[in-house]
């Protein structure tokens, strides 16, 4: 846990979804891959600000899910921990 009771996560996943017409999923994660948090943002239209994507956010523990499944557990690990290491959380990635 960082302060406050929240947990610091890092951008692991950026996706367009495939039901929704413009929109894109972020997936953040803890770097031990244990935990995840997800985001659904409308595209910006070409004409709008455009809004920065944070390699890292501060949510609480309601905000997260776990990550059951082995494989993306160690997917979200390694990809959470480079983007932690490279990046600090307000940078826009």
């Amino acid at each position: 846990m960082d302060t406050d009771d929240t947990t610091r996560v890092w951008l692991v996943e950026r996706t367009y979804s495939d039901d929704e017409l413009n929109l894109i999923i972020l997936v953040y994660a803890t770097t031990d891959g244990r935990y995840y948090h997800r985001r659904e943002r409308a595209l910006p239209s070409f004409t709008g600000p455009a809004r920065e994507t944070k390699a890292g956010l501060s949510v609480t523990a309601d905000e997260l899910g776990t990550v059951d499944d082995h494989s993306t557990r160690e997917r979200y690990a390694a990809e959470a921990a480079r983007v932690a290491e490279e990046h600090d959380p307000d940078d826009a990635i």
